[in-house]
C-alpha cells in the first residue's frame, strides 16, 4: 500500500486507489501519516479532526473514525495499532512519499558534500519529482496545516539546493526557467529571487536582474516593512557594475577557489579565539579542567566505550559516522565537554579539515527555519567578516554549511520548548542522516522524552553518558594550583566519608568548580566546607557564590565575540540585586518561568492600578481641558482613568499575541468585526449631528479599526516559540499597529465632532448640559472597544466610561487649531489604553516603574541575555529560567525584600 501526502491525499493498495469518502477519515489518516512510526495521542487526534470545539463525545468518535477508517484500508488496516494513549501507523519508508523526498534530499546533500554534484542534482530532482501540488492540498485543518507547512518549507529548500547546484555546473538557462515560476509562486522568498538574479547575470541579462531585485524590494517594504538582505543589495550592485560600461574594480578579485579557502582557514582561527577566550573567562584551563567521565551508550553485539575529556576529541574523530550526542544531568558538564571538545577539534585540525562551531540551539525554530539557513545565519551573525564579497565570494557562510566544511557542535537541546525538541531531532535526522558531522548536548531526561514522543532518534550518532565526579578527581581538581596543603581537610574528609554531605555535594562539575572559585585563594578557607553535615546548606553555601562569581570583573579578551560573549557593564553587586528580586518574584508566583509579559505581577496590585490609571488619565485631562475647561477634564480623566485602572485590576491580564497579517480563513471575522465597527461609527456620527459623508467616513475607518483586530489578536503559545525576544519583537508590532488603529480612528472622530457637529440636541438633561442620547452612543462605543480589548470587565468600564464622557454637552470649536489639539490628545489617550491592555505595553509600563525604584535595569532584555550567555540562566522557548532552580530558590532567600 502506498500513501501520498505531496499533494492532494491519496492511498492506493494493489494498483488502485482507495476512496475515503469521510473528511473525517481524511484528516484521520493526515495525522497519523504526518507521524508515521510515532504515537499519536488522542487530544491530538481531536484536535486534528475538529477544527472548533469538540463534541462531548469526540473521544468515542475518535475511535469509531479509526475503526472505520481500518475498515477501508481492508487487510492493510492492522498496521494501526492502538498504542498506549494513542493511535500509532506502522508503514516502511517506501510506502509513504514523504519519506522517500526526505532520504532522497540527504542523499543528494551527502553526494554534494563529496563534490559529486551532477548526481545530487539528479537524486534532488528526484526528490522533488515526488510532489504534485501544496502538501495535504485541500485538507490543511488548523491542526494539520504547521506540519504540513513544514513540507512545502522543505521542497521549497530543495528547489533553492537544486538551483545553486546547478548554478554551480553552468546550467544557468535551466534554472532561470524553473525559478521564474518558482518567484511567481514565491514572491517574497529572498534566497530564490538571489539565485535567479545570479542565473540571470551570468547570462547577461542585467536588465532583468535588476528589475527583479526591484520588484522583490517593493513586496518586500509594502508586505514585510524589511529590505532585502545584504547578500542580495550587494548582488544587485555588482550587477549594477557589471552592467555598466568601463566599471572597474579598485582591485582585482582573487580566484574563486583561493577566496574560499582563505573564508574557512579564518572562520577556524575566529571560532579558535572566540572559545579559547571563553575557556579562560571559565578558567577551565587553571590548570586543567575537571575531568569528565564518560560512557557510551551500549548497543546490541557492541561493545561501550568509555573515556574521559581528555580522549573525547579522539573518540570523536574515529567515529565511523562522526555523529555524537552527549547527555548529563543538570549541571554534570554538558556544555564544559561541547566548548573543550571544538577546541581540542581546532587545535588538531588538518587543513582541509572541517571547522567546529559550537552554538546554542535557543534560537532555532526548527518548524520555521531549516537547520543549514540557521547554520549559515548564525556564522554570518557571529562572523559578520564572512559577508565580504570581496575577500570571500557572495554567500560564504551559506556555502561554508552547504559544502561540508563545517561541524555544527550543538549546545542546549533541552533549552528548547518541549514540542520544538521534538521537530529539532527530526529535522537533524533529516539532514544529517548522510555523511555529515554533528555533536549534539542535552540533559538525560529531556532527551529521552522527546524520542519517546517523536520516535525518532539520530541512527547513526554515538550517544554518551557523563558520569558523576570521582572523589580523587574532585581532589586534584581543587587542590592543583595551591598544593594540597589549604585542601587537605576536604580531602581527607572525601576520602575518609564517601557518603558524607561534602562527598555527595561535590558529585557534580558544578558543585566542584563553585568550591575551587569560591575558596581557592586566601583568606578564605575550605575548612569551612567541612562545617556542616546538611548537603543542602552546603550547596546553598556554595551557590551564594555563583553570581559573584559569575559576574567577576576580568579584562575583556581581544578574541572575544561580543555577539556571544557576556557584556562588562553590569557588576555583581547590580546582577544580584536584579536577580534577586527576579528570583523573589518567581518564587511568590511558584513558578520557573520568567516571562517578560508576566513581569507586571512583581508590582502590588494597588499601584498596578494606579500607574495604569494615571498614565491614561493624562491625556483625556488635557483633551477635556482644551475642549471646554477645568470641569470637563476632570470628568475625562476620572472616567477613563478610572476605567482603565479597574479593568486592570479586576479584567483578565494581558497575553501576548501574534501578529499575522493572513486572510484565510479570516474573512467570515473580518466582515462581523467590520459591521460592528461601521456600527459604532454611525452611532457616533449621528450621535454628534455630523455630515453624511463624514458619517460614512467614521463608519469605514471604525470598520477597519474593528476588523483588522482579526489578524492583531492571535494567542501565542510560549512553549511553540524559539526565543524571548522574538516574542517581544513579534508582541510590541502587534500592539503599536492596533494602539495606532485606534488612535487615528477615535482623533478623527473626537476632531471632527468638535470642529463639525451641528450641536443638536436630542435628549438633554442638567440644565442642557448632559445629552442622554449622546451617552447611549458614546456608551455602545466604549463598550464594544472594552469588549474588544479586554471582554466583559473592560467592556463594563469603559461603557459607563464613555457614556459619562460622552454625554457632556460643549460648544463647537472657534478656531481651526482646538479641534486639532483635542482630536490628538483624544487619540493619544485611546492609543495610550489600547497599548496597556496588550501585553507589550502592560510590560512597558511597569518595567519602566520598577527600573525606575531600582528593582531592575532599564534594558531589561539585555541584561536577561547576557545572565543567559554568562550560563546563570537557561532559555526554555519564549521564557527564561534559572539555570538551576537552587539558585533562584538561594537568591529569593537571602536577596531580602523588595
Amino acid at each position: 500500500m502506498r500513501f501520498r501526502i505531496l499533494g492532494t491525499l491519496e492511498v492506493t493498495a494493489y494498483g488502485s486507489r482507495v476512496a475515503l469518502a469521510s473528511p473525517r477519515q481524511q484528516r484521520a489518516l493526515a495525522v497519523l501519516l504526518l507521524n508515521a512510526g510515532a504515537v499519536v495521542p488522542v487530544e491530538r487526534m481531536i484536535d486534528a479532526l475538529w477544527d472548533d470545539e469538540p463534541p462531548a463525545t469526540a473521544v468515542k468518535q475518535v475511535r469509531n473514525c479509526v475503526s472505520a477508517l481500518r475498515g477501508r484500508l481492508g487487510e492493510l488496516g492492522g498496521a494501526i495499532v492502538t498504542d498506549g494513549p494513542g493511535y500509532r501507523l506502522q508503514i516502511d519508508a517506501d510506502d509513504l512519499d514523504s519519506l522517500r523526498f526526505r532520504r532522497h534530499v540527504a542523499v543528494a546533500r551527502g553526494l554534494a558534500g563529496q563534490a559529486k554534484l551532477a548526481d545530487a542534482v539528479g537524486e534532488i530532482r528526484t526528490a522533488l519529482a515526488l510532489w504534485r501540488g501544496p502538501a495535504l492540498d485541500g485538507l490543511r485543518t488548523a491542526t494539520l496545516a504547521g506540519r504540513a507547512a513544514l513540507l512545502d518549507e522543505q521542497r521549497a529548500d530543495a528547489v533553492e539546493l537544486c538551483a545553486e547546484w546547478r548554478l554551480r555546473l553552468g546550467e544557468t538557462g535551466e534554472v532561470v526557467r524553473e525559478l521564474t515560476e518558482f518567484c511567481g509562486e514565491h514572491p517574497t522568498r529572498e534566497l530564490s529571487h538571489l539565485l535567479l538574479m545570479r542565473a540571470l547575470a551570468k547570462e547577461g541579462r542585467y536588465a532583468e536582474a535588476s528589475t527583479l531585485f526591484h520588484g522583490l524590494r517593493r513586496r518586500l517594504a509594502d508586505e514585510l516593512g524589511v529590505d532585502p538582505n545584504p547578500d542580495l543589495r550587494r548582488l544587485h550592485e555588482q550587477i549594477l557594475a557589471e552592467a555598466t560600461p568601463g566599471a572597474e574594480d579598485p582591485e582585482p578579485e582573487p580566484p574563486a577557489q583561493h577566496q574560499f579557502d582563505r573564508a574557512v582557514t579564518e572562520l577556524a582561527e575566529a571560532v579558535t579565539w572566540q572559545w579559547r577566550a571563553e575557556a579562560e573567562l571559565r578558567s577551565l584551563h587553571r590548570p586543567q579542567p575537571i575531568r569528565l567521565r564518560w560512557s557510551a551508550v551500549a548497543r546490541p553485539g557492541k561493545p561501550a566505550p568509555r573515556g574521559d575529556l581528555d580522549d573525547i576529541a579522539a573518540t570523536f574523530t574515529a567515529l565511523p559516522a562522526r555523529q555524537l550526542v552527549v547527555l548529563g544531568d543538570p549541571g554534570s558538564g554538558k556544555s564544559v565537554l561541547a566548548l573543550m571538545l571544538t577546541l581540542e577539534l581546532l587545535r588538531t585540525r588538518t587543513p582541509d579539515a572541517p571547522v567546529p562551531v559550537l552554538l546554542s540551539l535557543a534560537s532555532w525554530d526548527p518548524r520555521r527555519e531549516h537547520l543549514d539557513r540557521w547554520l549559515a545565519a548564525r556564522l554570518a551573525d557571529n562572523h559578520p567578516a564572512l559577508l565580504n564579497v570581496r575577500e570571500y565570494g557572495p554567500g560564504a557562510p551559506t556555502r561554508l554549511v552547504l559544502g561540508g566544511h563545517v561541524v555544527p557542535v550543538l549546545d542546549g537541546l533541552d533549552e528548547m520548548p518541549a514540542d520544538l525538541r521534538v521537530a529539532a531531532l527530526d529535522a537533524l535526522d533529516q539532514t544529517m542522516g548522510v555523511g555529515r558531522s554533528l555533536v549534539l548536548t542535552c540533559r538525560s531526561a529531556e532527551y529521552e522524552q522527546a524520542t519517546r514522543e517523536s520516535g525518532t532518534v539520530l541512527a547513526a550518532a554515538t550517544v554518551v553518558r557523563l558520569e558523576p565526579v570521582v572523589r580523587q578527581e574532585a581532589i586534584t581538581y581543587l587542590s592543583a594550583r595551591q598544593g594540597e596543603d589549604r585542601w587537605l581537610p576536604v580531602a581527607d574528609r572525601l576520602r575518609r566519608d564517601p557518603d558524607a554531605a561534602l562527598a555527595r555535594v561535590l558529585r557534580t562539575p558544578l558543585m566542584v568548580d563553585l568550591a575551587r572559585i569560591g575558596y581557592g585563594r586566601p583568606p578564605a578557607d575550605p575548612a569551612e566546607l567541612l562545617a556542616t553535615e546538611d548537603a543542602a546548606a552546603l550547596e546553598g553555601q556554595l551557590l551564594d557564590s555563583f553570581v559573584p562569581n559569575a559576574y567577576a570583573a576580568v579584562p575583556r579578551s581581544p578574541g572575544r565575540n561580543p555577539k556571544t560573549s557576556p557584556s562588562g557593564r553590569y557588576t555583581a553587586e547590580q546582577a544580584t540585586r536584579w536577580l534577586g528580586f527576579l528570583a523573589r518574584h518567581l518564587e511568590r508566583a511558584r513558578s520557573r518561568d520568567l516571562a517578560w509579559w508576566q513581569l507586571y505581577r512583581a508590582v502590588p496590585a494597588g499601584t498596578r492600578s494606579v500607574l495604569v490609571g494615571v498614565l491614561v488619565a493624562v491625556f483625556f485631562v488635557i483633551t477635556g481641558w482644551v475642549d471646554d475647561g477645568p470641569v470637563l477634564a476632570a470628568v475625562y480623566g476620572l472616567s477613563f482613568g478610572g476605567a482603565a485602572g479597574l479593568s486592570h485590576r479586576f479584567g483578565r491580564p494581558p497575553e501576548p499575541l501574534r501578529t499575522e497579517l493572513r486572510f484565510a480563513g479570516a474573512a467570515r471575522k473580518f466582515a462581523g468585526r467590520f459591521a460592528i465597527g461601521a456600527v459604532v461609527g454611525v452611532l457616533l456620527g449621528l450621535g454628534w449631528s455630523l455630515a453624511a459623508g463624514l458619517v460614512v467616513f467614521l463608519a469605514l475607518v471604525f470598520g477597519l479599526v474593528f476588523a483588522v483586530h482579526v489578524w492583531l489578536a492571535k494567542p501565542v503559545d510560549a512553549s511553540r516559540v524559539s526565543s524571548p525576544g522574538t516574542i517581544l519583537r513579534n508582541e510590541r508590532t502587534g500592539a503599536i499597529a492596533l494602539s495606532v488603529s485606534f488612535l487615528v480612528s477615535l482623533g478623527l472622530f473626537d476632531g471632527m465632532a468638535f470642529a463639525f457637529t451641528a450641536q443638536t440636541r436630542f435628549l438633554p438633561v442638567l440644565g442642557g448640559r448632559f445629552d442622554l442620547a449622546l451617552a447611549v452612543a458614546a456608551g455602545v462605543a466604549g463598550a464594544s472597544f472594552g469588549f474588544f480589548m479586554g471582554r466583559g470587565v473592560a467592556a463594563a468600564c469603559y461603557g459607563v466610561a464613555a457614556a459619562l464622557a460622552g454625554g457632556q454637552v460643549f460648544p463647537a470649536a472657534t478656531n481651526a487649531v482646538t479641534p486639532v489639539v483635542a482630536g490628538v490628545c483624544f487619540g493619544v489617550g485611546i492609543g495610550m489604553t489600547v497599548l496597556v491592555t496588550r501585553a507589550w505595553g502592560n510590560y512597558f509600563v511597569h518595567h519602566l516603574w520598577l527600573a525606575a525604584t531600582g528593582r531592575l535595569p532599564w534594558r531589561l532584555m539585555h541584561f536577561l541575555d547576557d545572565a543567559h550567555r554568562r550560563g546563570v540562566l537557561r532559555q526554555a522557548g519564549g521564557v527564561y529560567q534559572f539555570r538551576h532552580a537552587r539558585v533562584q530558590e538561594r537568591l529569593a532567600a537571602v536577596t531580602g525584600d523588595d
